[in-house]
């Protein structure tokens, strides 16, 4: 169950690539290695220049950390959330459903009608975005690549705005 009282304590902005750092500290220990969803450093600051791609940090009012995050990129009139993580410890809190709403919110104020993301099918997540109103429009099998050489499917998920 989400606590709506601490997802409020939570600060919302716009990162850059001086976060990279908190960031990967966060995907480290929200993705793992058991999956193959985690990106590389590199990855995140080659992306981050690119137009139309932003970083979004979530962080504790309190002690500053950084919690979360969400990637997204901007094309046209479609948007893509490419990354969303909250440290496992915060989990069931409600800040991810912040930065999923924080994404669509400025998707719609971009002129965005059409959202879309990727996401591993069995993760928990599905059940956020479905209550957001994403439904299924594609699975990409074996999408994901974990270390120890299994295979995931992806589902894509898409909502009008």
């Amino acid at each position: 169950m989400a606590t709506p009282a601490f997802a409020d304590a939570i600060h919302i902005e716009t990162g850059t690539s001086d976060d990279l750092a908190a960031v990967m500290r966060v995907m480290d220990c929200a993705f793992g290695t058991r999956f193959g969803e985690a990106w590389a450093r590199s990855q995140l600051a080659g992306i981050l220049p690119m137009a139309g791609v932003a970083l979004i940090s979530a962080s504790d009012s309190k002690s500053a950390q950084t919690i979360g995050f969400s990637l997204s990129r901007t094309v046209a009139d479609e948007a893509e959330l490419l990354l969303i993580a909250v440290r496992p410890e915060h989990h069931r809190k409600g800040i991810g459903r912040r930065l999923l709403d924080h994404f669509m919110d400025q998707a719609r104020g971009g002129g965005v009608t059409r959202v879309h993301l990727e996401v591993r099918d069995g993760n928990a997540a599905v059940e956020m975005y479905r209550e957001a109103g994403f439904e299924p429009v594609g699975r990409r099998r074996n999408y994901y690549h974990a270390l120890d050489g299994k295979r995931f499917d992806a589902v894509t998920l898409a909502r009008n705005l």
